[in-house]
């Protein structure tokens, strides 16, 4: 694989380096005839981002030499973020681009051609492996929003950094809401700040949602999206449903496609729970100490709601998945890899329940699997709970 990138484009590639940055900590890298695909998932599988630049988006693009197989790579996020480190830096000095993947000495080499004759060479090292792929369609979602992301990332700001969720919701009179999410905490429920921002429809695009309707998700993904779309002047939609569902977020160009896929809180926000009304949520009582804390299983999941199945491929180019936003027939995976995690992992991730306490919050998780043998099965995967990624730094 041979690419050569001139122009703004580098500075493009770079921000969608630091967007992904924010989710994953390793970056799946695979060139294919529609395109060069930059893919991440976060280690509770519970957020995938995709990016594919069209071949139009580079001066030169050539997917694979002739006879040779389509490669796939995984290297470290880090290392490849270190490229592109400084985005003023790009700008300012770097001319063009060229990136380069041989799966002889298995680097990814990434030279950057400078201003006065400069050129910078960095060689990462790759692992071989599987294609990364989510099945989702936007179009099963019943609710849609677009806007200008610039609409959207001016909402945002008076959240603080240190925010970990937002619910985003349908308020009276068809304005959107953002309010801050906090958790049921007893001792500052009562000292919490809760910030909402309220936007009227007429600054969207399109607005296809009911009052009241309302979905959590973690907000650091979401201002890393927000923060490309908005450089590149793009519009950007979200597709979602019921709390539980994934919500997804996509951003489409002549030279480039983003999916952002996020999983949502399963809990309702008392918050959100009536976002029609002007009235300030109250927060809500802890529990009684001598009441029976809710089971913390898989038991009151629904199987039958929709999610999101992450799955890797191996066999032939033919049974490659493409990345497409239309939802094929799931295959069900002859071994589930990451259904459930082993014995020593399940004692560090479920703490002793402490009587009185409130049960901890539950996103709904991507399941990923390997498919090995395509057998065909008219259900989805069964459905996976996960901690957030907020504790991946």
């Amino acid at each position: 694989m041979k690419c050569l990138i001139t122009g703004g484009n580098v500075k493009v590639l770079g921000k969608a380096v630091h967007s992904l940055s924010r989710i994953g900590d390793e970056l799946y890298l695979e060139p294919l005839k529609d395109g060069l695909s930059l893919r991440t998932v976060n280690s509770s599988r519970s957020a995938y981002a995709c990016f594919l630049f069209a071949p139009l988006f580079f001066q030169q693009y050539q997917a694979a030499s002739p006879g040779q197989d389509l490669l796939r790579c995984k290297i470290l996020m880090k290392s490849f973020l270190s490229v592109f480190r400084s985005l003023a830096m790009v700008e300012k000095s770097v001319e063009k681009c060229c990136i380069s993947l041989s799966g002889s000495n298995s680097h990814l080499v990434v030279q950057l051609h400078c201003k006065y004759g400069v050129k910078k060479t960095h060689n990462l090292s790759f692992q071989d492996c599987e294609s990364l792929q989510a099945v989702f369609n936007p179009a099963l979602c019943p609710h849609l929003l677009r806007a200008p992301a610039r609409v959207l990332a001016e909402a945002v700001l008076s959240f603080p950094l240190a925010l970990t969720e937002v619910t985003l919701g349908i308020g009276h009179g068809q304005r959107v809401i953002l309010r801050s999410y906090q958790e049921e905490e007893a001792d500052n429920a009562n000292k919490a700040m809760v910030t909402e921002t309220s936007i009227g429809e007429e600054d969207f695009q399109q607005l296809q949602a009911p009052e009241g309707i309302a979905v959590t998700f973690c907000l650091k993904e979401f201002r890393g999206l927000l923060s490309f779309a908005e450089s590149a002047n793009l519009s950007l939609s979200v597709h979602f449903d019921v709390p539980g569902r994934p919500v997804i977020f996509t951003i489409e160009d002549s030279l480039l496609d983003g999916h952002f896929v996020l999983a949502t809180l399963l809990e309702q926000d008392p918050c959100s729970q009536d976002l029609c009304s002007p009235k300030p949520c109250q927060p809500v009582p802890q529990k009684e100490a001598h009441s029976t804390p809710p089971l913390d299983d898989f038991t009151n999941d629904d199987i039958d709601c929709y999610m999101i199945a992450m799955e890797t491929t191996v066999g032939s180019e033919g049974s490659r998945a493409q990345p497409s936003t239309s939802l094929p027939h799931v295959s069900q995976p002859s071994h589930d890899l990451a259904l459930a995690p082993s014995s020593e992992e399940e004692e560090e991730a479920e703490p002793s329940t402490v009587p009185g306490t409130p049960p901890p919050k539950k996103f709904r998780s991507l399941f990923f699997g390997s498919i090995l043998a395509p057998v065909h099965s008219p259900q989805g995967p069964s459905p996976v709970l996960a901690e957030d990624s907020d504790g991946e730094g």
